[in-house]
């Protein structure tokens, strides 16, 4: 998200999306996910292997 309230109507402007690339998005949509040997479709099971790379902070600990 932009904090606009410092922002003239130019600068804003300048932050929306042109026709084409609405158009582009839109055809984007449309089309299907493809998954490839470099990314693989992720199943439930590869899924709960992942970890997070920074752990959540125990903010219990930051109290005491």
């Amino acid at each position: 998200m932009v904090n606009i309230d410092g922002m003239t109507e130019e600068m804003v402007a300048s932050l929306a999306f042109s026709e084409d690339e609405r158009a582009s998005l839109a055809e984007a949509r449309k089309k299907p996910i493809v998954f490839d040997e470099d990314c693989p479709e992720t199943t439930p099971e590869r899924a709960l292997k992942f970890r997070r790379v920074n752990p959540a902070k125990d903010r219990m600990e930051k109290r005491a």
